[in-house]
């Protein structure tokens, strides 16, 4: 049992001293590039989605 508590204090040593946490203009900066990138990548998904959706229509025409 003293292990655990030896192993608790010093995980919480670590996160109170030793972390390096972000300011919040930092983590408001780190949050907007990830919204941005999310869309961005979002997008490109659904252009890639609507351009094979659009190939498949082509194709089963050409067949039919």
């Amino acid at each position: 049992m003293n292990k655990i508590r030896v192993y608790l204090e010093e995980s919480w040593d670590e996160l109170k001293n030793k972390v390096s946490w972000p300011t919040w203009a930092e983590l408001q900066g780190s949050s907007l590039i990830v919204l941005i990138s999310a869309f961005i990548i979002a997008l490109i998904i659904y252009v890639m989605d609507l351009s094979a959706s659009n190939a498949m229509k082509l194709i089963y025409k050409a067949f039919n």
